[in-house]
């Protein structure tokens, strides 16, 4: 046997040799959750304050911003990786909730000028209701997660059914009820996002979860 033959790679391409290296090394990956609820913790919050009164109406211009970069690219994005990492769970939430504010921005872009006043209320109504029950069965899924993703599922539940209510019945009282529940979601997803991250930066549980 040569010298070539007895040394490891000797006689390999140096691309072949690179490529043998990274197949035989685990390449760590980034988990994009704490991403995806950190957009939709954003968005959700300034939002929610524009729905509780806290800030004007016209404030909402700021979140169609946000609704289109943040939460709706960014969360679709952390959705696709998700699918890539065979988290089932975490695609169909991210890429769903990130679809929900790309067509809040296109909604309020472009569709909102074309519906008449008479059929807003059910419309918006009906939009809001089924965004409350994708939500709903997608909490069931969470009581298998950690409870910080839970909290945010079943406030996230409420947050949709109350502004259905809402819009349906032209009750501005609970609307801005479903406001102020959609601070405390926001509120839970930031905890959920932090927790992923201030604790892998640790290497030990700072934040319960």
């Amino acid at each position: 046997m040569s010298q070539a033959q007895a040394v490891p790679g000797a006689g390999v391409m140096p691309a072949d040799r690179d490529e043998a290296r990274v197949t035989a090394t685990t390449v760590a990956k980034a988990d994009p959750a704490p991403l995806g609820l950190a957009a939709f913790a954003l968005t959700t919050f300034v939002l929610s304050f524009a729905n509780a009164g806290i800030i004007g109406g016209s404030s909402v211009s700021v979140v169609l911003a946000l609704a289109l970069a943040y939460g709706g690219l960014a969360q679709l994005l952390a959705g696709m990786w998700e699918f890539r990492n065979g988290n089932t769970f975490g695609a169909t939430a991210f890429s769903s909730y990130g679809a929900f504010w790309l067509s809040y921005a296109a909604f309020v872009f472009w569709f909102a000028g074309g519906l008449k006043a008479a059929d807003a209320p059910g419309a918006v109504g009906t939009y809001l209701l089924a965004w409350g029950i994708f939500t709903a069965y997608m909490w069931i899924a969470t009581l298998k997660h950690a409870w910080p993703v839970m909290i945010v599922f079943l406030l996230l539940t409420v947050t949709f059914f109350l502004l259905a209510i809402g819009e349906y019945g032209g009750n501005d009282t609970i609307h801005k009820l479903g406001g102020y529940v959609g601070i405390l979601t926001a509120i839970a997803a930031w905890y959920a996002s932090a927790s992923n991250i201030i604790n892998e930066a640790f290497k030990r549980q700072v934040l319960p979860r």
